[in-house]
Parts: C-alpha cells; structure tokens; sequence
C-alpha cells in the first residue's frame, strides 16, 4: 500500500504493508522519537496526536491515518525551541533514560492544551497509561506543573 502522511507538518509518501501500524510506519520513515514499548497499547511509548488527538500508534492502522495530521513529540518543539512542557521536563529532572519521556511529554501537552490549571489528580490521570521504570513519577508529575505555571504567565 501507499499513502501520503503529514507528520510534523511535512507531507510524505509512505510505502507499508496493509497491516502495518502507525508506529512501524514512523519508525521505519525516521521518526524514532515514538518509541516501541509494548505494541499493546498499554505502554504510553508510542504515543502521538492524530488530528489533535493522543492515540497509542501502536493501535492505529496505517491506512486509516493517511491524509492525517501526525504529530510526535519533535512536532511540538525542538532543541533550539522547545515547548515549555519539553523545558520543564529537562528543568525538573523528569527525564531519565529518556524511553517514556516523549510519550508523557506529548500527555502532559495534550492536557494542558485543553486545562491549563490541572489539580495532581487531573495530572495523574492524563499519565495514566504511561509507564516509566526510572522516575517514580514525582519528577514528572512537577514538570506537568512548571510547564502549567509557565504556559499561564506567557499566555
């Protein structure tokens, strides 16, 4: 099969098998900031918005997101520019061995997209489905926080 894919606002032709997944598709075109954990959708590795919205891309049948708006973690922010939930991220510590990092990241923007005010529990549960074996979570929960409290003061 091909399609055409926009991912990170770039449009590009894809060639993958009629039962390939979203997640191999990026993989196999560069995008190895998704990360393949379980391929079960319980992991929070691979995760990306799909037309505004977060999905486990190890769920998603390639085909169905041809012609789709694709965003990974790079698609929000890079080195020279990150969004402030990538700099709170780095600034509190909350990134560890890096595996789960880009999957919570894009979690964490994807709540303070719709709730700039999030109590830990709005927090938590926006995580929920996001392992990490490295940071106990308390790191990452203060980095949802910091980037929260910044995103308000510059509007």
């Amino acid at each position: 099969m091909e399609g055409k894919f926009k991912i990170n606002g770039k449009e590009i032709n894809a060639v993958f098998s009629p039962d390939s997944v979203l997640l191999t598709l990026l993989r196999e075109n560069g995008f190895t900031e998704v990360k393949e954990g379980c391929r079960e959708g319980e992991c929070g590795a691979c995760l990306v918005l799909l037309d505004g919205r977060l999905v486990n891309s190890c769920q998603v049948l390639a085909a169905s997101a041809a012609g789709m708006e694709i965003t990974t973690v790079k698609g929000i922010g890079d080195i020279h520019s990150p969004h402030p939930v990538q700099s709170a991220f780095a600034d509190t510590g909350a990134v560890q061995c890096g595996f789960c990092t880009p999957g919570m990241v894009l979690a964490a923007f994807y709540l303070l997209k719709e709730n700039t005010e999030p109590g830990d529990n709005e927090i938590k549960q926006a995580l929920d489905g996001n392992l990490c074996r490295c940071t106990g979570y308390v790191k990452v929960i203060e980095a949802v926080r910091l980037a929260a409290k910044r995103m308000r003061e510059t509007g």
